[in-house]
């Protein structure tokens, strides 16, 4: 068989292993011993074998583990020991519950479209379990009931590298998966879960969102605008237009935008997609906005003939002009943004460096609401 490329093997959900770990102790239930491996249906309509672990089966109740295999992705819940626990409800004739248990976290905030309260197994995982463990129990159900327990030991310290906390989700990892299948480096889930942050901050009753390329730049805004909670802020990565029309969809009213010279410069071209692999910076634009501030014109030949962004940057700075430089080029980002999107949001960008100290500040003029001296609308808390 023809080796995949490094970098390509796809994995997969912890909604997908969930589903294989409880139909794997279903199986154990109906045949009194929980197999060593189970062929799962996957929400996609695919059936993959997963090996099982720590099957045992003790009267009423049988148990299963299935270990993550995230592929090559560089998931945080890879080798999560997704662990199901199922048992007998002898009042509850042809009934699947579903339950949360250690390592699992708990929804407490509205906007996700899960109970609060409830586990964090999201509405794709919960169905495809439940299918999973219907189909393995058959003729059980019609003398009794199953309970399952999903769990995931050492889940809430695995959830601690994610933001499911931002999301009002507390105490471990969320069982997520719509397809089954984790594709390398999942442009897919990341862009989903941009979506997802702004429309729960939507649905949470907020009007501002605060969008940021990444960790650098969502402290450096976090520390602006401390007076925000944490829903508000969505690192949205590379995937500005996605989270700009979902900030249109949802009506929000204000969008902040936090980043540094690259993706800025990225967004004032009209580039919507900012990764860097994706069309160069355009040094033509910085060179002319070099020159609209002042530069002399061999500064701003210098920065036309450089590749990086980051050079037109030190240049400004050395002649003492980085704060007019970024000025000019946020206005010329709110610009451009404002030609796609018109009339939909005010815009307002927060300019930072390397080390995240703030450089400059633009609104709309158009924009009272979030002029530089007025401090932008207060979150609810």
């Amino acid at each position: 068989m023809e080796k995949k490329p490094k970098g390509t093997r796809t994995g997969y959900t912890t909604g997908a292993c969930s589903a294989a770990a409880a139909r794997a102790a279903t199986l154990g239930l109906v045949r009194g011993r929980v197999p060593d491996q189970v062929e799962c249906e996957l929400p996609n309509g695919q059936r993959v074998v997963f090996a099982v672990t720590d099957g045992r089966c003790e009267g009423a109740t049988a148990h299963a583990v299935v270990i993550k295999d995230a592929g090559d992705d560089p998931d945080v819940t890879d080798k999560a020991r997704l662990t199901a626990d199922v048992a007998l409800l002898p009042e509850a004739v042809g009934a699947v519950v579903l339950k949360g248990g250690e390592g699992v976290g708990t929804i407490t905030r509205q906007g996700l479209g899960l109970e609060v309260g409830g586990p964090a197994i999201n509405p794709v995982p919960r169905r495809n379990i439940e299918a999973n463990v219907r189909e393995a129990a058959g003729d059980l159900l019609e003398r009794a009931g199953l309970e399952v327990v999903i769990s995931v030991p050492g889940g809430e310290e695995i959830a601690k590298r994610t933001l499911n906390y931002r999301l009002g989700i507390v105490g471990g990892i969320s069982i997520l998966g719509t397809t089954g299948i984790v594709h390398p480096y999942s442009t897919a889930a990341f862009r989903a879960s941009v979506i997802q942050a702004i429309e729960v901050a939507a649905n949470q009753g907020q009007d501002v969102v605060v969008l940021t390329t990444g960790g650098r730049t969502e402290r450096f805004v976090m520390n602006e605008l401390p007076q925000l909670p944490p829903v508000c802020f969505v690192q949205m990565g590379d995937f500005l237009k996605y989270a700009l029309d979902t900030v249109v969809r949802c009506g929000l009213r204000h969008v902040v935008i936090g980043g540094m010279v690259g993706k800025l410069t990225k967004i004032a071209q009209g580039e919507t997609i900012t990764h860097a692999n994706r069309n160069a910076v355009d040094t033509d634009l910085l060179a002319d906005i070099a020159a609209e501030v002042g530069a002399p014109a061999e500064v701003c030949a210098d920065i036309r003939s450089s590749a990086m962004a980051r050079y037109a940057s030190e240049r400004m700075e050395d002649l003492g002009l980085i704060t007019a430089f970024y000025e000019a080029l946020g206005r010329r980002a709110i610009r451009t943004l404002r030609e796609r999107y018109p009339d939909r949001f005010t815009l307002r960008i927060l300019m930072c460096d390397f080390e995240a100290n703030k450089l400059a500040e633009v609104a709309e003029e158009d924009s009272p609401g979030l002029r530089l001296s007025s401090p932008l609308p207060r979150g609810e808390d």
